[in-house]
């Protein structure tokens, strides 16, 4: 057994440290306790939204837990922010911006305290890989614990979540819904605590986190008001004392083929774009190499099996009905669709860890099996062309049809874009441009749930196709193409485009193209000029100023 307070005993320990012990005993903490490994609990909860507003409450829990384990638990707070409520606004900029806040403040407060282990409990998406990021850069016994999904909304007898939202909208530009409908929707559609209901990028972050295998069984799909959450937080409490005394980090956790098996997990779940950047940037925060490539490899020998929305009719309630992420995994394994060698952070293999849990109920729909798949590949496709020369990631599950071609219409925000919407400035067969919003532009690159969301609404989903160098939420359907890189910001051909170019996307052979000529391109570029950063000073200047493509996950740390 190690020794498990080899970090903390640099202040507990040396009589040279009188005034860091004085503040520790005024902290609580008694002379026996100075023996123990103290176990930071990190908490992205606030009040303000419902994915997140219940989380202190868990870790709060999870503190008296982590004590019964004969260790000290010290709860700390990190920063979130709703996607939900900020989607559509100017706020939505500082979304991605808050993964490496969350990250770089888990870093600072566990790294300066010198936590001998550190649990997370995240909410909303950007938490997830930001706790996991945090936690890997000082790389000591970690697990994250997943806030739990939301309770599907009802209204008139149809299920809702915050996508129906955004959808009711469209539908009011429409003319096709009413103002009690409208009402009833937004009234009804988040009924509590949890996270984002479908396969959104919330849910898709945890299933590939429990994958990876720094979460426990059932993390990603025990909702977030039930017992089975509540018990959730006994396994973590056992689980750190576990990986405190085997000296297991997420370095022997976060291993390339843990990598695989979380990208196979997004791949059959029809989980979240966003699901490629996070996932690369987290390998590049513990040290593994993972590139576009590996989404193209692996994508084009794994099928999509779930019906989740946002194109399917399930919620993540219903998965847990069903045996939850476990049950799709041990499933997947039978396939040797996962590698059942990985360590998690129960101690054990992903193998050992399935192999005494239960298969899917019997007579269930909501995942198919390998020979009946809904996409036979993956859904998400890594494009390049003269419209991306260094990747775009599309979300097509064929529902969309899988080639769309069309004159360009160019918004450089995304108001702009609405804005043409409402006022049926956008017809059928149109492909919407909007750019300018990537991790520099915006700065920030904010998602693009919010138009997409009006198609959808105004019954232009399958008809009208959009790209944009910005991001799309799990929640966003549709033929839509994003992460599209050079961004303008940084003289991508995307700025290029003009309204009445023909744009191909091509989601069979993984193209996407502006069909102008090589020279046309060149003379546009030598006219063009790039515009000021629009952040002039704070978070999302330097933001700016250091952030890298979003073929490269984001990250900031690659000065």
């Amino acid at each position: 057994m190690s020794e498990i307070n080899k970090y903390s005993k640099t202040v507990t320990q040396d009589p040279t440290q009188p005034a860091a012990q004085a503040m520790l005993h005024a902290a609580g903490l008694s002379k026996d306790d100075f023996k123990k490994a103290q176990v930071g609990i990190a908490s992205t909860g606030w009040d303000g939204n419902p994915c997140n507003m219940h989380l202190n409450a868990l870790a709060a829990n999870l503190k008296s837990l982590v004590t019964q384990q004969n260790l000290v638990a010290l709860n700390f707070y990190t920063i979130g922010v709703s996607d939900g409520i900020s989607m559509g606004t100017s706020g939505m900029r500082y979304s991605l911006v808050s993964r490496e806040v969350i990250a770089d403040s888990i870093e600072t407060n566990a790294g300066a305290q010198f936590y001998d282990g550190i649990i997370s409990i995240a909410g909303c998406d950007k938490n997830m890989p930001g706790v996991i990021m945090g936690m890997s850069r000082l790389n000591r016994p970690s697990l994250m614990v997943y806030g739990g999904t939301i309770a599907p909304g009802k209204y008139k007898g149809e299920n809702l979540d915050v996508v129906s939202a955004f959808e009711a909208l469209g539908k009011k530009f429409a003319g096709t819904i009413s103002d009690e409908d409208y009402q009833g929707v937004i009234n009804n559609a988040c009924p509590g605590a949890g996270a984002c209901g479908g396969m959104y990028t919330a849910n898709t972050m945890a299933s590939a986190i429990e994958a990876l295998g720094m979460s426990l069984p059932y993390s990603a799909s025990n909702p977030a008001v039930s017992d089975d959450k509540k018990a959730e937080l006994k396994q973590a409490a056992t689980a750190i004392k576990n990986l405190l005394e085997k000296d297991i980090k997420p370095s022997d956790i976060m291993t390339f083929k843990a990598f695989e098996n979380a990208i196979r997990i997004v791949i059959v779940l029809g989980g979240s774009t966003n699901a490629v950047m996070h996932l690369i940037a987290m390998a590049k925060t513990i040290g593994v190499k993972l590139t576009l490539a590996d989404f193209v490899r692996l994508g084009n020998e794994t099928p999509m099996l779930a019906d989740f929305r946002p194109s399917g009719k399930y919620v993540m309630e219903d998965l847990h009905k069903i045996g939850g992420v476990p049950a799709v995994m041990k499933y997947l394994l039978k396939e040797c669709l996962l590698h059942g060698d990985c360590l998690t952070v129960t101690g054990n293999t992903l193998a050992e860890n399935l192999a005494a849990l239960p298969d899917l109920k019997e007579g269930q729909d909501l995942l198919h099996t390998v020979d009946n798949p809904i996409k036979a590949s993956s859904h998400i496709r890594i494009l390049y062309g003269n419209l991306a020369t260094e990747g775009a990631v599309a979300k097509i599950t064929g529902k969309e049809g899988e080639r769309f071609e069309g004159p360009a219409k160019c918004y450089d925000t995304e108001q702009q874009a609405i804005d043409a919407m409402r006022d049926k400035k956008v017809v059928s067969g149109d492909v919407v441009v909007i750019r300018f919003i990537g991790p520099r532009g915006a700065p920030g690159m904010p998602e693009m749930l919010k138009p997409t969301s009006v198609l959808m609404g105004e019954g232009l989903g399958k008809d009208v196709a959009l790209i944009t160098d910005g991001r799309f939420s799990g929640g966003s359907h549709g033929f839509v193409v994003g992460h599209v890189t050079p961004e303008a910001q940084n003289g991508g051909n995307i700025a290029l485009v003009k309204d009445g170019d023909k744009i191909i996307i091509d989601a069979v052979n993984n193209t996407i193209d502006v069909v102008i000529s090589d020279d046309e391109l060149q003379t546009r570029r030598n006219a063009w000029t790039a515009p000021a950063l629009k952040a002039k000073s704070g978070v999302l200047y330097k933001y700016a100023k250091s952030v890298s493509s979003a073929s490269e996950g984001c990250v900031t740390d690659d000065l």
